[in-house]
């Protein structure tokens, strides 16, 4: 892949259809027996590797709220909400991920929009289209996070709720075993060509780190409400064993005025 004939977003969507393809474990959509767990009332999501976004973070009743899965395709949290009683809409960049989501919602028989579309750039719908947008680790592939989450409180209703898994940066400075601080930060490979070319040489698409003012802060400076959060491992490696988050979950309110 020549990364320098593409835009990098789209580097990053050929690269995660390619690790679709290999099996990736954030591309395997759910079975038929989660969805159906989830319809008796028995179900959790992530956001980030291991921890389950806590049950209080949701309303009560998910029937006809209106969720929005950012960057969420790969047939894994859509069809465990939409199972719940939700009217989903997904957007993702790649492919293969909104081919999961195409086949799950056929197998389970229930509706769900599903829109290809690059959040890098302003989100296809209208203002306060959403209750609550569902946005897994993601933002770790676009160079930018703080237009995001100005488009996420444009197109939360009123009260509505974004919840978010967010990369901390801290995978970036250490070398592959975990062993060693090899990078400064921010990481960002559109600056640094060596970074892009321990990316590529990895097939690990663009990556970039983003600091806390960017992510936290830039949801405050968008006007939204931070409520809750909290921090996750990889669930394994040397950062796991030695209890070191690597990912932060946020939990963010639109104001109602």
């Amino acid at each position: 892949m020549d990364v320098n004939s593409m835009r990098y977003q789209d580097v990053n969507a050929a690269t995660v259809d390619f690790w679709v393809e290999a099996g990736w474990e954030w591309g395997r959509p759910v079975s038929a027996g989660d969805v159906a767990r989830a319809r008796r009332g028995s179900w959790e999501i992530v956001l980030t590797p291991t921890k389950p976004v806590p049950r209080s973070w949701f309303p009560e009743d998910l029937h006809g709220v209106r969720v929005l899965g950012l960057a969420a395709g790969g047939g894994q949290q859509m069809p465990i909400l939409a199972a719940a009683g939700a009217c989903c809409t997904v957007l993702d960049y790649s492919q293969r991920q909104l081919e999961s989501e195409r086949m799950v919602a056929a197998r389970e028989g229930y509706e769900i929009e599903i829109v290809r579309a690059d959040m890098t750039r302003p989100l296809p719908f209208a203002d306060e289209s959403f209750d609550l947008i569902v946005h897994p680790v993601s933002n770790c592939y676009i160079e930018e996070v703080r237009p995001l989450w100005r488009e996420c409180a444009r197109v939360l209703a009123p009260g509505g709720r974004l919840m978010a898994g967010l990369d901390n940066g801290i995978s970036y400075i250490v070398d592959e075993d975990e062993e060693r601080i090899v990078n400064g930060l921010p990481f960002n490979p559109l600056k640094n060509p060596g970074q892009m070319a321990e990316l590529m040489a990895a097939d690990d698409g663009v990556q970039f780190s983003h600091t806390l003012e960017e992510q936290i802060g830039g949801q405050l400076e968008a006007g939204l409400r931070l409520i809750a959060c909290y921090e996750d491992t990889f669930g394994e490696g040397r950062l796991h064993e030695l209890g070191i988050p690597a990912f932060w979950a946020t939990l963010s309110e639109r104001p109602l005025s």
